[in-house]
């Protein structure tokens, strides 16, 4: 018996799942279809459907689409080994959530005798802190994006400062991204003033300006030139990229890129 055959919208639907993650995951080759009509649109089949079913219970247990990938290509045994080290990062969350929940129970006993023991209220504070995930950035960007910018990072950066950057990205919590975004949102926002008002990259508000940039930057790469280099890469790539495609807004337009470019020859010559 031959296989029902889908259009995108109808396995989409049958599915639950949007029609831009089915073009992503053709995309990255995570689930191609299984074939093509004659008039060139994705046909899937219920053996893709299998396939999907695969990728959203490994996407549920917290691999990431590149692993996942890698676990379908490889077969039930490097699945297995994998959910094995999946099975034990799961037991420890659980012992850390054990840990806040213990936390609050024992601080609930101490409020039934003592209403005002804000010490021990700073004690369940600490703990969570301890305990808390750095999970924060999937409520801000889907898996898709964020698969996308992992990506863009490994064609970027080596190994090594991949290393670095992670090092370093281990206590950045969602109040310093809230602070950073802020930042850059203010001095892109100037760029957009400046140039939609005329202003020259020699002139002194545009200096002060570019000054203000090159701190931000230098706050992220630690003026290490490696990683200077790879952002400028990621960017690059970034630009490359059709609009629709991109992880992210590219953050700004060709005629700003040119003015920032000049001001921060300019500031640099001046050094």
């Amino acid at each position: 018996m031959s296989q029902r055959l889908y259009q995108t919208g109808q396995f989409a639907r049958k599915a639950a799942v949007s029609e831009r993650t089915l073009r992503y995951y053709d995309r990255i080759g995570l689930l191609s279809p299984s074939c093509h009509s004659t008039a060139g649109h994705r046909l899937y089949s219920d053996a893709d459907l299998l396939r999907l079913q695969q990728i959203l219970a490994l996407k549920f247990l917290g691999f990431s689409l590149t692993e996942i990938k890698r676990h379908l290509r490889t077969g039930p045994t490097g699945l297995r080994e994998s959910l094995l080290v999946q099975k034990a990062m799961m037991r420890e969350r659980r012992q850390q959530l054990d840990t806040v929940i213990q936390a609050l129970e024992e601080t609930e006993k101490l409020l039934c005798t003592n209403a005002h023991d804000w010490d021990a209220i700073v004690g369940v504070i600490q703990v969570i802190q301890m305990t808390q995930s750095n999970d924060w950035h999937k409520k801000y960007f889907s898996d898709e994006q964020l698969a996308q910018m992992e990506e863009l990072s490994k064609q970027s950066y080596t190994e090594e400062q991949r290393q670095w950057l992670t090092e370093r990205g281990k206590n950045w919590t969602e109040e310093d991204q809230r602070k950073a975004s802020q930042q850059w949102s203010e001095v892109l926002n100037e760029l957009k003033r400046l140039v939609a008002g005329g202003a020259t990259p020699e002139s002194p508000a545009a200096q002060t300006f570019v000054a203000r940039w090159m701190a931000l930057i230098n706050q992220f790469t630690q003026g290490d030139p490696g990683i200077t280099k790879g952002l400028q890469n990621l960017y690059s790539k970034l630009k490359e990229m059709p609009a629709e495609q991109r992880p992210v807004p590219y953050p700004y337009t060709v005629e700003e890129e040119a003015f920032l470019s000049k001001a921060i020859k300019i500031y640099q010559q001046e050094q």
